[in-house]
């Protein structure tokens, strides 16, 4: 197999649809869960914050896998 020091674009899309769905999951178990409770303006910060870290976090997953291949080679 050759060396890859990029990721494919077929796990691009992966990647973004991991992200898309993580995000709406989350985006929505967040607003059922504290929707109601808090005023609209705060949810609206903790479901963007909840979100960030969520962008994050599959980031960190994405650039590991990167990593994790370039010390094979």
């Amino acid at each position: 197999m050759p060396s890859q020091t990029w990721i494919s674009s077929k796990e691009i899309f992966i990647y973004l649809v991991a992200v898309c769905t993580g995000l709406f999951i989350s985006g929505y178990s967040i607003h059922m869960l504290v929707g109601g409770l808090v005023s609209e303006a705060t949810e609206h910060i903790i479901i963007g914050v909840v979100c960030g870290l969520m962008v994050i976090v599959i980031g960190f997953m994405a650039y590991d896998v990167k990593k994790r291949r370039q010390e094979q080679d």
